[in-house]
């Protein structure tokens, strides 16, 4: 399949070449924003280096049949005819993070917060900036993951089913060291809180800091592969930080997560993504 794909990019390149019509520009520029966007996705991952190998592998083949190299090309046939297996298996976690995101492409609102026909959630806003700001001060460590479009009913099976009001005694309580729910991420849908204790993947990135521990991991691992939004409270410094898309923002205060959750939960803004803000302007990562 993936030789007469090859075939095909030759066919097509030589007819670029001879006489280009609109028809090809258009499918030329398709085919490089594709492939743009592919490396988009792998950059900064194990997969960029994946993806060098696999050009050099063509690279060859290529070379080797413009050389007359029969055994060298017969060989590399031999790997390029099972090559869209080889592609799947090895960009298992890429692909699947692709479809999620064309998954959610136009999703830029939150379905199951809204509540009060668009009305600000002033009341969850407060104790959750209350709820943070006073573990944080204590050095509590605690976990927060913010349900968005991509549900999360599998992530809160994990877990121990809790569904009540969001209140900053309460999720201070589930915190609380040495209690039987204090491990774990605290799953909240709209202005409930739905589960606690439950288990999160995580991440796989080797990009991220070594002084980042298994909150911070678990947070970035759910961001990866869902739309979710995730507080973390540091056990070891007291520091805050917001785990989205795959990128962690840290050393969050009091003013700025009020900021962030009432964006999440007013579905009535239609101002600056305060988020992505946060994101171009986020810290390196550091100690957590």
């Amino acid at each position: 399949m993936l030789q007469q794909l090859w075939q095909n990019a030759s066919n097509l390149l030589w007819s670029v070449i001879s006489s280009p019509t609109i028809v090809d520009i258009i499918d030329i520029l398709i085919v490089a924003f594709l492939i743009y966007k592919l490396l988009t996705l792998t950059r900064d991952t194990r997969a960029s280096q994946v993806l060098k190998g696999l050009g050099m592998l063509f690279i060859v083949y290529w070379v080797s049949d413009w050389l007359g190299l029969k055994a060298l090309n017969w060989i590399l046939n031999l790997v390029v005819n099972s090559g869209a297996v080889v592609i799947v298996v090895l960009f298992q976690s890429e692909l699947r993070r692709a479809l999620e995101q064309i998954g959610r492409a136009g999703s830029t609102r939150l379905d199951r917060i809204k509540s009060g026909e668009g009305q600000a959630q002033d009341s969850v806003v407060g104790e959750l900036v209350a709820a943070l700001t006073n573990m944080s001060r204590r050095r509590v460590g605690a976990l927060i993951v913010i349900e968005q479009r991509t549900g999360l009913g599998d992530v809160i099976q994990s877990g121990t089913r809790i569904d009540a009001e969001i209140s900053a005694p309460l999720i201070e309580n589930v915190f609380e060291p040495n209690t039987p729910l204090h491990d774990g991420a605290m799953i909240l849908r709209g202005k409930r809180i739905l589960a606690a204790a439950c288990i999160l993947t995580l991440s796989q990135d080797t990009g991220i800091s070594r002084e980042l521990g298994t909150r911070h991991r678990a947070a970035l691992g759910i961001s990866e592969t869902t739309d979710s939004v995730t507080l973390i409270v540091s056990e070891e410094t007291g520091i805050i930080s917001m785990a989205r898309n795959g990128r962690l923002t840290r050393h969050l205060d009091a003013r700025s997560l009020r900021q962030i959750l009432e964006e999440i939960y007013d579905s009535g803004n239609s101002g600056t993504n305060l988020l992505s803000l946060l994101f171009t302007k986020r810290r390196p990562n550091g100690q957590a």
